[in-house]
């Protein structure tokens, strides 16, 4: 967090527009409200109950139009019904039949003979959502803020229309509005795709196993939802129509794709799908059987699956909301433009979270979120700090970062004033597990610039509780943290942790990064 100066230079992730005046009323009228949040997700909602706290009268809409496959889902956005938290829980649900694989070598003779139940999976996950669904709203009423199960649209700049499900109307007027509506998956423009395919809008609330399943991109979500697939014991396919996790580390990416290639992912690429067919209709708790013709190094080809994912990028809902009715500048992408204090292009207009072109993170959104309404409403002038944001990638073998990838940190600072401290390691309760085609691929990466006396620049795990190892880490990166403050760093032992505070091999060195015993 920094002290706020808004100025039109951009900013790391954020691009700067001067405010212009486009209200149609001004800051005398009488409003209904004081604040109107138009998205419930987590961003929008933690403005909300900010703003109320410090005593503004705000309400909050928050309404989900079903996907092409009618999934619908309740308060709390994204994160909550699904992304983060139904992802993490099935891949946990994943990494319990890895685990129960490796117990016999710790005695536990009979582990690995359950079967998995995806019904039970879907039933656990789904009552948990729910629970906080009920949970939010609660605590919406307890909090003061006014909530509308209704999909919100701009009248003028100080207006909002909003319609419920049953196609009743209401206009409300607020002096501040925060636009945190995040986004959809997106579906390729081609035949059969939004008839017959699934996003993770519906993967995780889906009423029966998948079956023979085929993953659509290349980006975290797809690997992601590949991955908890595969663990449970679901014949996976990965189509892909160049790289891997683009955007991340290259070197951490290909190894994810190695790891996911060794324990029997399927992977097609370069390919993308032309066509999908229906061959059989979902019946009596079984999927359906799908023909996806797809092109494959310009060779038409075709396979027959139960499910088709499509995980190719998601877009902002901006154009939803009738941003042209009050001059809102947006981007051909859906994302808005905002400055240092995420104010839009329209004075009293504000945006966060996905909408805007910064890390789509949820604690990202809650705390910029927070930090919003506590300058709007109260007494603070602290910006949301963008940079240096760390985050996991839930794959097989988890991949957790923070600051820039070795790619990004050559282009900003040149290849000659950048040292990569790297090395693999085994986590201890790895040690003792028969040997297997997972082995090998545990990998630390410390970023530095040598300029500034090694200065951390980019931290990079693959391995077990990757969000716990990186997460406690980003607070050096904030700070400033050179390659010598981690060495004086002692590790708890045994952990995986540990490994940042024993680094000593250079990438340039082109030595060995066999890990050594204890």
């Amino acid at each position: 967090v920094r002290e706020a100066v808004v100025s039109t230079q951009s900013t790391g992730f954020r691009v700067q527009a001067p405010p212009e005046e486009t209200s149609q009323k001004k800051d005398d009228h009488s409003y209904t409200f004081d604040l109107a949040v138009v998205g419930g997700g987590s961003g929008g909602l933690a403005c909300a109950k900010e703003a109320a706290k410090l005593g503004a009268k705000v309400c909050v809409f928050d309404f989900v139009h079903p996907s092409p496959y009618k999934t619908t889902w309740g308060l709390g956005g994204t994160c909550l019904n699904v992304g983060c938290i139904p992802k993490k829980l099935m891949h946990t649900a994943s990494i319990y039949g890895e685990l129960m694989e490796d117990a016999a070598s710790f005695g536990w003779d009979d582990a690995a003979k359950n079967d998995h139940s995806w019904s039970s999976m879907v039933g656990s996950v789904q009552g948990h959502i729910k629970k906080q669904n009920w949970s939010l709203r609660i605590d919406l009423q307890e909090k003061d803020v006014t909530y509308y199960n209704e999909y919100a649209a701009f009248v003028d700049s100080h207006t909002l229309k909003g319609v419920n499900k049953r196609g009743k109307e209401r206009e409300v007027t607020a002096n501040k509005i925060v636009l945190a509506m995040g986004g959809r998956p997106n579906y390729p423009d081609i035949p059969g795709a939004s008839e017959y395919a699934i996003t993770s809008d519906d993967i995780f609330s889906l009423k029966y196993n998948p079956g023979k399943t085929l993953c659509v991109g290349a980006s975290y979500i797809s690997l992601e939802c590949a991955g908890f697939l595969h663990g449970l014991g679901i014949d996976t396919t990965v189509m892909v129509r160049s790289i891997l996790l683009r955007g991340f580390d290259e070197d951490c990416a290909q190894k994810i794709g190695e790891y996911m290639e060794a324990i029997g992912v399927k992977f097609l690429r370069p390919a993308t799908p032309t066509k999908i067919e229906c061959v059989k209709e979902a019946a009596d708790g079984n999927p359906p059987e799908l023909k996806v013709t797809f092109l494959q190094d310009g060779v038409e080809k075709s396979e027959t699956y139960n499910t088709v994912l499509f995980a190719i990028g998601r877009t902002p809902l901006t154009s939803k909301v009738n941003p042209d009715s009050i001059g809102l500048k947006y981007e051909s992408n859906g994302k808005v433009p905002v400055n240092e204090a995420e104010q839009t292009n329209v004075e009293n207009v504000y945006a966060l979270g996905d909408i805007i072109k910064a890390p789509e993170l949820t604690p990202l959104a809650i705390q910029s979120g927070r930090l919003l309404a506590r300058r709007l409403f109260g007494e603070s002038k602290l910006l949301t700090d963008y940079q240096n944001v760390p985050t996991t990638v839930f794959t097989p073998i988890e991949y957790g970062c923070c600051g820039l990838s070795e790619e990004a940190a050559i282009a900003k600072y040149g290849a000659e004033n950048i040292e990569v401290y790297h090395t693999k390691h085994t986590p201890t309760e790895q040690v003792v597990r028969e040997p297997s085609e997972r082995d090998g691929f545990n990998y630390a990466k410390m970023v530095c610039v040598k300029s500034e006396n090694e200065k951390v620049v980019g931290l990079h795990y693959l391995g077990p509780h990757a969000g716990e190892v990186i997460g406690g880490f980003a607070l050096g990166l904030t700070m400033g943290a050179t390659k010598s403050d981690f060495d004086r760093l002692v590790g708890i032992h045994p952990t995986s942790s540990e490994v940042f505070t024993t680094l000593k091999i250079t990438k340039s060195s082109g030595e060995s990064i066999e890990d050594e015993d204890c």
